[in-house]
């Protein structure tokens, strides 16, 4: 492992990697700071621009924005009392009261020292955890894939907020979607009707453009404007004191375990971490009234978890070949497009691009320090830009990344479709993570069930006569039915699940 870590810090440190490596997070924050973006929308539309980049400075880019975002959204959590990003809502319950009471300046740096303890702690996780994982995943045969696909499709509807009945619709629309084009098996073409953009299957970067970059402008522009509160914090009362470090040092170990553990669970993530931290330290605390009036381990904890589990939604990604969110699915799209297919083989096929990408989160994690603590000020001015500026750059950049793709104007159309479906889907409650997820997988669940039934000839007791499969079957089904049964709703159960901590 010695040996891989010093050949991930010599690609890693090279002056392009570390340039890479730097916007990636710069980007990232950016993105976390401003309301209305978010790290989905923005992967999209970073996409194309990193087709001309090698796999390895492409991982690099994509990733620190995702985990970028994560430390960037603290900061209009505990200023404004905005989330900059989904993972940052439950910041803003003690994070803005804290600036209201003139600790503004701990909150932030409790906020950022969290998430750089947490994600250097998970990228070591990440290390240890991703190998062994591989190794076993190496006895995965088309039957245990199709098996693990379809739990992570019961994973996902099961920790979806909306209804079930929407999210298995969604699921169902990006599966059939997915599969338009040729048939690899036969090579007949399916609802193509004769357009030869459609004959090579629609693609990830218009749709996920459309559902997350478009559908964002739209529904934003229809919001009115509010008038917002800045609380401006004074840069010398920055670091936390020593009390807040005793109070916030065991939520921050605590929410960076739980934090990892969740987001290694397909459909786990960031948001599901920040939240179950919170109520984890509001459980177990002494004064648990002090929570949404300005506790700093409200802050510490969730901060910790987001951070580690952004870091942590790696490995099922890297290891499995399998994403755990929406924007692991675009992370996994950009792997594909670059020809590289992320499973159990990618460690010993491509150890470039595993050990680059995973040294280069420890020099990510430094540079988001650098770029959160000192430089607070300048990014409180940029929350004063109007969204009536942003909006018509995100559309530009939007247009020009799905054009720019292919030459073709058939990718813009794509585009436009999915930005009004994805305002819809927004409009009438349907998420529009799901779709990503089951576009992405689509083809691959097809692909395994096909291959599995010939190995079968036809039987599907093949999924319940391996015991891999079997297990990952019968995971899958049941998460399924306690969704579907009215005695055990989501609720409820989340109910039980805190009331265990």
């Amino acid at each position: 492992m010695i040996d891989n870590i010093l050949n991930g810090f010599s690609i890693s440190l090279t002056s392009a990697n570390i340039l890479y490596c730097f916007l990636g997070v710069l980007v990232g924050t950016l993105v976390g700071i401003l309301p209305g973006l978010g790290p989905s929308a923005t992967i999209s539309l970073l996409l194309p621009v990193t087709f001309y980049l090698g796999p390895s400075p492409a991982i690099i880019v994509l990733s620190g924005v995702y985990y970028g975002a994560m430390y960037g959204g603290s900061t209009t959590s505990i200023l404004v009392n905005i989330p900059g990003e989904a993972a940052s809502v439950v910041t803003c319950l003690d994070g803005y009261q804290m600036a209201r009471q003139g600790r503004a300046g701990p909150a932030l740096g409790i906020a950022a020292f969290g998430s750089f303890i947490a994600g250097t702690l998970s990228v070591v996780g990440l290390m240890i955890a991703a190998p062994p994982i591989a190794k076993f995943a190496l006895r995965f045969g088309p039957p245990e894939y199709f098996s693990l696909i379809f739990m992570a499709f019961s994973m996902v509807i099961y920790l979806a907020s909306g209804s079930l009945l929407k999210a298995v619709m969604v699921m169902s629309a990006g599966v059939f979607l997915g599969t338009i084009g040729i048939d690899f098996v036969t090579g007949e073409e399916r609802f193509v009707y004769g357009n030869l953009t459609l004959s090579d299957g629609i693609g990830l970067v218009p749709v996920v453009m459309g559902l997350f970059g478009i559908a964002e402008v739209l529904e934003n522009l229809e919001k009115e404007a509010a008038k917002i509160t800045i609380v401006k914090p004074k840069m010398k009362n920055l670091l936390p004191t020593l009390s807040d470090w005793k109070a916030s040092i065991g939520p921050i170990f605590r929410g960076t375990f739980l934090g990892f553990f969740l987001g290694t669970l397909p459909g786990g993530g960031a948001i599901m971490g920040s939240f179950a931290s919170y109520a984890l330290e509001k459980k177990i605390s002494k004064k648990p009234e002090q929570f949404g009036k300005g506790a700093i381990e409200g802050v510490a904890g969730p901060e910790s978890a987001n951070n580690a589990a952004s870091t942590s939604n790696f490995i099922p990604l890297l290891t499995l070949g399998m994403p755990a969110n929406a924007v692991m699915a675009l992370l996994l799209g950009a792997l594909m497009i670059h020809g590289v297919r992320p499973g159990p083989s990618l460690i010993n096929d491509y150890p470039d691009i595993f050990w680059g990408v995973v040294t280069s989160m420890y020099l990510g994690n430094i540079m988001l320090v650098i770029l959160n603590v000192p430089m607070i000020g300048l990014w409180v001015r940029l929350l004063s830009i109007p969204y009536r500026i942003l909006f018509p750059l995100i559309i530009f950049f939007c247009v020009v990344g799905a054009y720019s793709l292919n030459n073709n104007i058939w990718e813009i159309i794509i585009m436009i479709i999915f930005g009004i479906i994805g305002y819809i889907m927004r409009k009438f409650k349907y998420e529009a993570a799901p779709f990503t997820f089951a576009f992405v997988l689509g083809p691959l669940l097809e692909e395994s069930l096909r291959q599995s039934l010939l190995m079968s000839e036809g039987t599907v007791g093949i999924f319940f006569t391996r015991p891999i499969s079997c297990t990952l079957m019968v995971i899958g089904i049941v998460l399924f039915f306690i969704q579907a049964s009215p005695q055990f709703k989501r609720k409820q159960l989340r109910g039980y699940i805190m009331s265990i901590f």
